[in-house]
């Protein structure tokens, strides 16, 4: 099975331990951030990978070689010249997705036990163009959804914007997405024609049309590594994982 990582982040919250160093190859306990997402992609299965790389591309590139790409088969998607955004990026990564099959997409700073291969099936066994990982926790911009969770609208709730994908009155819960999606390949030729932009920006869009499930993650270890103090609490979730 192919998975995407999601490795071309500037690391901006994390300054300056990204000066140098891009982020992903920062240390959370006894893990690197990308060792941690290519053990738990091939733990469940998916040993065909795609990383795409922008900050510090060629220290990515020297860490895979010296580590022999963690025994999976890596390709990368070179993002060196311009920084494309989530969906740009997976937008430029379609060529390797040519075997007809949905395909995980994994934001490097994400560490969790959530168990990546019941969420693939979850997909599989749905009518979705895509399933997004998401969580009850606090935060400023929420994804709503219906009781069937499927997606309706998004709303940031520190500036008031509220963006719906249909009108409704049936009442919404909000989720903060979690970094982590499965996506059918039906969804390229439906994503913009241009090579910057955000795939939650595709998501609203196309949801009018075509069901975007989400998939409630409940997993006790969860943590999000963009900033210092999280970074740290990744470190001890990660401890707490084996693969």
């Amino acid at each position: 099975m192919k998975a995407m990582i999601l490795a071309a982040g500037l690391g901006t919250r994390l300054k300056p331990l990204t000066d140098h160093t891009p982020k992903v190859l920062l240390q959370a306990g006894p893990y690197t951030l990308l060792q941690f997402a290519i053990l738990k992609l091939k733990a469940a299965g998916f040993n065909e990978l795609i990383i795409n790389i922008h900050h510090h591309g060629q220290a990515i590139i020297d860490y895979l070689a010296d580590n022999r790409n963690f025994g999976c088969s890596i390709s990368l998607s070179d993002e060196r010249q311009a920084l494309l955004d989530t969906g740009g990026g997976i937008r430029k990564a379609a060529w390797f997705f040519n075997d007809d099959q949905p395909f995980v997409v994994y934001n490097a700073d994400i560490v969790t036990n959530l168990d990546l291969a019941h969420l693939y099936r979850h997909h599989c066994e749905s009518p979705y163009i895509a399933t997004l990982v998401v969580r009850s926790r606090k935060t400023s911009r929420y994804l709503l959804f219906d009781e069937f969770m499927h997606l309706k609208a998004w709303e940031n709730t520190a500036t008031g914007e509220k963006r719906m994908v249909q009108m409704t009155s049936v009442p919404l819960t909000p989720y903060a997405f979690s970094g982590i999606h499965v996506i059918s390949p039906k969804l390229f030729p439906l994503m913009e024609n241009q090579e910057r932009f955000s795939i939650i920006d595709t998501y609203l869009r196309v949801a009018a049309e075509n069901t975007i499930g989400g998939f409630v993650d409940e997993s006790l270890l969860w943590a999000d590594a963009g900033k210092p103090d999280s970074l740290a609490a990744a470190g001890e979730i990660a401890a707490q994982i084996r693969f």
